[in-house]
């Protein structure tokens, strides 16, 4: 089985047993390499977020954590992610992610680094930003609510309402060797504030009173725009 057969396949199922809807779509490059970075709450984040619209080349860093779960590593393969091992420096999975960004393609990714078990967010940590510098590319904030307690509701035959919502774009600046970590501590700050200011205020958690969320919220406030909803056909 290829990508594509499996991308048609888990869309048929999160469009059965979930309510599932996408917002934001318009602010998805069409093409050339983009990280969709999102916050994580669930195993359940990993193929509502492969299910991204109009990127069917989408792929993601996924922690090899996931390797015990023999369904979800089938998945993972069939989907030809990228296996990233969060306990050491994993320069292999770097490499692989800059290739695959140079290629052209969307990659999902974490910035928080691994699952939060509260559904809130935790601190995000510098690897997205560090890509991004590194490549060029933009970063697409995406806000997953409702995947919490996801699973558990399926296994209860109920189906979970679950928005993803993706936020302009945001293009990383030139790097700076000479400022290289504050570049990516302000980058880092910047991707997790977009996303928290997509979610709701239970969810903003170790962001909660940042002032670059309050920013941004009184920003979007003073400016409100429309976003589309679609879900998977």
């Amino acid at each position: 089985m290829n990508s594509h057969k499996l991308r048609s396949i888990i869309k048929w199922l999160v469009k059965r047993l979930t309510h599932t809807s996408y917002k934001g779509v318009e602010n998805i490059p069409l093409g050339g390499g983009v990280l969709i970075a999102c916050n994580h709450m669930s195993r359940m984040d990993i193929p509502v977020l492969f299910l991204t619209p109009n990127r069917p080349e989408m792929t993601a860093l996924v922690t090899t954590k996931y390797l015990k779960y023999p369904l979800l590593r089938w998945f993972i393969v069939t989907a030809e992610g990228i296996w990233l091992d969060r306990d050491t420096a994993d320069f292999s999975a770097f490499r692989q992610a800059v290739d695959a960004l140079k290629q052209g393609k969307a990659i999902g990714i974490a910035p928080e680094g691994t699952r939060s078990v509260t559904a809130q967010l935790i601190e995000g940590k510098p690897g997205t930003a560090l890509l991004a510098l590194r490549t060029s590319v933009p970063i697409v904030p995406v806000a997953i609510s409702g995947t919490e307690n996801s699973v558990d509701q399926l296994r209860h035959l109920k189906r979970p309402f679950i928005t993803v919502e993706y936020g302009k774009p945001i293009q990383p600046p030139v790097l700076d060797r000479s400022n290289r970590e504050g570049q990516l501590d302000h980058l880092t700050t910047e991707i997790m504030c977009q996303i928290a200011a997509m979610l709701p205020q239970k969810y903003h958690g170790f962001y909660a009173d940042h002032p670059r969320l309050l920013e941004i919220l009184t920003e979007n406030r003073a400016s409100p725009d429309t976003r589309s909803i679609e879900s998977p056909a």
